[in-house]
């Protein structure tokens, strides 16, 4: 076992870790953040993206060794005071959310695209979310939600307010 410390949503965590663990199974099982998704468990569907650093991974792919001290976004942490993030509101607002199994991942790549590219046209939106599998088919929605949360001005970056 190796102790890392990382911040998860804000919060500085210590955590003893096996080598060959993964960042999501120590944020499921040892963290409870349930939000993110165990998919494919090969990179393929996008299911477990988080943020680290800022940037989208599938943290199916990342050691947790790998993101010590590294500063990490799930779903659980996209809602603040006690509101729903805009693009969360959107995807409600938009019917986006089907089954809901890729939603966690879609939040997040679309919040790492928002907070580079506040107004993204649909080819970036599609770009971002295209290492995000959603089973019930519902791209256009999940991209129509994404452009209204950037054009109402309700963007996901750092500096919403």
């Amino acid at each position: 076992m190796v102790t890392i410390r990382l911040r998860v949503n804000g919060k500085a965590r210590e955590v003893s870790v096996r080598p060959n663990e993964t960042l999501l199974d120590v944020l499921r099982e040892r963290l409870g953040l349930t939000g993110t998704k165990k998919g494919c468990v090969l990179g393929d569907c996008g299911a477990c993206t988080v943020l680290l650093d800022g940037k989208p991974v599938n943290s199916c792919l990342v050691l947790a060794v790998d993101a010590a001290h590294g500063e990490v976004l799930t779903v659980e942490g996209l809602a603040e005071n006690g509101g729903l993030h805009p693009l969360q509101e959107a995807f409600i607002r938009y019917g986006a959310i089907q089954c809901g199994y890729c939603s966690p991942g879609m939040l997040l790549s679309l919040k790492a695209l928002l907070d580079r590219e506040p107004y993204p046209t649909r080819e970036q939106v599609m770009s971002a979310i295209s290492g995000n599998l959603c089973r019930c088919g519902g791209y256009h929605k999940i991209a129509d939600a994404a452009q209204a949360a950037s054009s109402a001005g309700e963007r996901g970056g750092d500096d919403r307010s």
